[in-house]
């Protein structure tokens, strides 16, 4: 397990029990004017009644939420599906919350293993889906495979912490209540990851604490999920591809998922 998903769980945990969530994305811009409104958040309820920012995720089909399997298992250790919800609001001030029905975690996730499996589904009813909110588009079999990536420019988009800040004590990550994007390019690839880089230096933005299980879209393909990344979230953010086949196993058994 990486550092940055070490953290990110610990700061999840401290989350649950006191602190004030954390949300945004690193370099990245507000989504004010509704770019993605199928791109969402997990939010989890506190013990004391308050609500807080955990990971962020897409509706790939109705009552379908895609995220990641290192968040749901997470959430199912600590017997916390109860007290878990989904929203689609651009900002997490008075956000509407969805119950969660279920958390499917990818029977196949292990993080030491070269392909992790680190993908899964929240459940909700659907007919609490926002009106008018269109599932977004999955990739085709082996797309990432066919394209030539020298140069192209992927969206990250979530809830999570804003880029670290330095000065006057212990660095801190910002925070926001607001859906945002931020652009990266791209570094490398392989069977089951995508690695894009998030410098700032050459212009880039991406992914930190909170952004887990949020889309990467190639146009308007979501073709990953953020995964993890450096620990000050400055290089890489490293995202689990879903144009493989195991991947398009476990998401066709969902009703209403279309896979082209």
């Amino acid at each position: 397990m990486s550092r940055r998903t070490i953290l990110g769980a610990l700061a999840a945990l401290t989350m649950l029990v006191a602190a004030a969530p954390a949300a945004a994305i690193t370099y990245g811009t507000p989504d004010t004017t509704g770019l993605y409104p199928n791109v969402g958040s997990i939010v989890v309820q506190r013990t004391n009644g308050t609500y807080a920012q955990f990971c962020s995720g897409t509706l790939i089909g109705p009552g379908v939420f895609l995220t990641a399997a290192h968040c749901t298992s997470y959430l199912e250790e600590r017997d916390l599906e109860a007290r878990t919800f989904i929203t689609f609001s651009p900002s997490l001030e008075g956000a509407v919350l969805i119950p969660v029905t279920e958390l499917v975690t990818y029977e196949g996730y292990n993080r030491r293993q070269s392909d992790p499996g680190d993908i899964a589904v929240v459940l909700f009813d659907a007919a609490l889906t926002p009106e008018g909110l269109e599932p977004a588009a999955l990739p085709t079999l082996g797309y990432l495979d066919g394209l030539d990536l020298r140069g192209a420019t992927f969206t990250a988009v979530g809830y999570g912490s804003l880029e670290r800040t330095n000065g006057g004590g212990q660095p801190v990550y910002g925070d926001s209540p607001l859906r945002m994007y931020a652009f990266s390019g791209f570094n490398a690839l392989n069977k089951a990851y995508l690695r894009l880089s998030q410098n700032p230096a050459t212009g880039n933005g991406g992914t930190c604490y909170g952004d887990s299980g949020g889309p990467n879209f190639l146009g308007d393909t979501l073709v990953a999920i953020t995964i993890t990344g450096d620990a000050i979230c400055r290089a890489t953010n490293t995202v689990y591809r879903l144009d493989t086949r195991e991947v398009r196993d476990f998401l066709g058994q969902f009703e209403g998922v279309v896979l082209p």
